[in-house]
C-alpha cells in the first residue's frame, strides 16, 4: 500500500513538472509579442496555470478519459506570433490583430461545439485518415525536437553559445536517456521527474539563475490581447488554423488507445470535442490561447511507462494550485529553461517511436511513398526556412504558407483524396 501511495505521489509530480514545462514559456512569449507590461503578463500565466489544470481535469474525467496533458495549442501559438510579428505590415496595432484572433478562437470554439452536440465530428474523421494521422505525428515529432533542442542551447546577447550551460543541458540529456536505457524498472519510470530535480540542483549549484517574478498581479483584465472585432483577414486565418488544431484531438485519442490496447467510444471523442471547443471559446477572455489534447503526451507515457490516470489528474489540480498560490508558482518558475527543454527533449524522443509504429500495415514502393514523403518533407523543410522569405506573398498568406506543420498536414489531407492509392502500383 505504502509503495503504491508512493509512486502515485511521484507520478503526480511527474506529470506536474511535465504540464509546468509545456505550458510556462506560451503565456511570456505571447505577453512580450503584445508588448503587454510584466504586471499583465504574470496575471495571463497565473490564468494559464488555473486554466491548463482545469482543462486537463475536465478531459480526464468527463472528456476523452485518458491521460493525456489539454495545454495551448502549438499550432495556434505560431500562428498568433506570426500575426503579432506582421503588424505593421498589416498596418494594424496589436490590440486590433489580437482583438480579430479573439474572435477568430470564439467562432472556431462555437463551431467545434456545434459539431459535438450534433455528432458530426465523423465528417472530420473522414479528413484525418490513418495516413494523414501518421504525417501529424512525424511532424509533431520534428516541430517539437527542433524547439526543444534550441530551447536547451543557451545562447547569449552576442548570438554566441553560452557553452557551459549548454553542455550541461547536453550532459543532462545524457543522463536522462541513461536512465531510461539502463536503469531498472523503478528508476526509468520516474526518469523525467528525476532528470527535472537534479538538473534544477545543478544548474543551482553551477550557475546563477534568474528567477522570473510572477507574484506580482493585476485586477484581472477581460481580453487582455484586445477586444473582439470583426477584422475578417484575420478571422478567417484563426478559425483555419483552429480547424487544423482540431487534428489533435482525433490524433491523441487514437494514439493513446492504443496503449490500452482499445478503441475510443464515439461518445469519447464528442466529450472530447464538446470540451476542446469550450476552451478555444473561454481562452482569448483570459487571454490565453485555443487548446487542444497534446499528442506529445504519448511520448512522455511511453517514456516513463506509466499509464495510470490518478496521477494525471492530481497533477493536473497541482497546476491549478500554481495559479492559485502565487509562492508555488514562483518556486517553480525557477525551473531553468534548457533544463525543463533538455528534459522534454529526451521524453519526446519516444514520439519518433510513436509515428514509426502509426505506419505498421503500410507498405511502400517507389510510388506510395510520395503520400507519405511528399507532406512530411514539404513540411520540415518549410519548418527550417527564415519566415522573411515568405513576405513575397500575399501578407495575409503568410502566416499559413510559412507554418509547416499546417501546411504537412494540408497537403496529406488533399494527396489523401485526390489520389487512390490502391491503384496505384510499380
Amino acid at each position: 500500500m505504502f509503495k503504491k501511495s508512493l509512486t502515485t505521489t511521484f507520478g503526480s509530480l511527474q506529470w506536474l513538472f511535465f504540464i509546468f514545462a509545456n505550458v510556462v514559456v506560451v503565456p511570456i512569449s505571447i505577453g512580450v509579442a503584445f508588448e503587454l507590461p510584466s504586471y499583465e503578463v504574470a496575471t495571463i500565466q497565473r490564468s494559464s496555470f488555473i486554466f491548463t489544470g482545469v482543462a486537463c481535469m475536465l478531459q480526464g474525467i468527463i472528456g476523452h478519459r485518458y491521460p493525456i496533458m489539454e495545454g495551448p495549442s502549438g499550432v495556434i501559438w505560431g500562428l498568433v506570433l506570426n500575426l503579432c510579428f506582421s503588424a505593421s505590415v498589416l498596418g494594424m496595432s496589436l490590440m486590433t490583430i489580437g482583438g480579430g484572433i479573439a474572435t477568430g478562437m470564439m467562432v472556431a470554439g462555437i463551431f467545434t461545439i456545434i459539431i459535438s452536440v450534433f455528432r458530426l465530428y465523423w465528417l472530420l474523421h473522414k479528413l484525418i485518415t490513418p495516413m494523414v494521422m501518421s504525417v501529424y505525428l512525424f511532424l509533431l515529432t520534428f516541430q517539437l525536437i527542433m524547439i526543444f533542442f534550441k530551447g536547451m542551447l543557451k545562447i547569449n546577447e552576442d548570438g554566441k553559445l553560452d557553452l557551459p550551460i549548454t553542455l550541461f543541458s547536453i550532459g543532462i540529456v545524457i543522463f536522462v536517456s541513461l536512465l531510461n536505457l539502463v536503469g531498472n524498472k523503478g528508476v526509468g519510470n520516474f526518469s523525467i521527474l528525476i532528470g527535472m530535480i537534479v538538473g534544477w540542483l545543478g544548474y543551482s549549484l553551477l550557475f546563477s539563475a534568474e528567477v522570473p517574478n510572477i507574484s506580482r498581479t493585476a485586477s484581472l483584465t477581460l481580453f487582455p490581447l484586445g477586444q473582439p472585432n470583426l477584422e475578417i483577414e484575420i478571422i478567417a486565418i484563426t478559425f483555419l488554423g483552429c480547424l487544423v488544431n482540431l487534428s489533435n484531438t482525433a490524433t491523441s485519442v487514437e494514439a493513446t488507445a492504443k496503449l490500452y490496447y482499445e478503441q475510443p467510444t464515439k461518445q469519447r471523442y464528442r466529450n472530447s470535442y464538446l470540451l476542446t471547443g469550450l476552451y478555444a471559446a473561454l481562452a482569448p477572455v483570459f487571454g490565453l490561447i485555443s487548446y487542444s489534447p497534446y499528442a506529445s503526451s504519448i511520448g512522455f507515457l511511453e517514456s516513463t511507462k506509466m499509464v495510470k490516470k490518478k496521477p494525471f489528474l492530481i497533477g493536473g489540480a497541482l497546476m491549478i494550485l500554481l495559479g492559485i498560490i502565487p509562492a508555488l508558482g514562483s518556486l517553480l518558475a525557477t525551473l531553468p529553461i534548457t533544463v525543463g527543454n533538455a528534459v522534454l527533449f529526451v521524453a519526446y524522443i519516444q514520439l519518433f517511436g510513436t509515428s514509426l509504429k502509426s505506419l505498421n500495415g503500410y507498405t511502400f514502393t517507389s510510388k506510395t511513398i510520395y503520400r507519405l514523403a511528399i507532406p512530411v518533407l514539404v513540411g520540415v523543410c518549410i519548418m527550417t526556412l527564415d519566415s522573411e522569405i515568405f513576405t513575397s506573398l500575399p501578407i495575409y498568406l503568410q502566416p499559413l504558407i510559412g507554418n509547416g506543420f499546417i501546411m504537412g498536414v494540408l497537403l496529406s489531407v488533399c494527396l489523401e483524396k485526390m489520389i487512390n492509392w490502391k491503384k496505384v502500383v510499380e
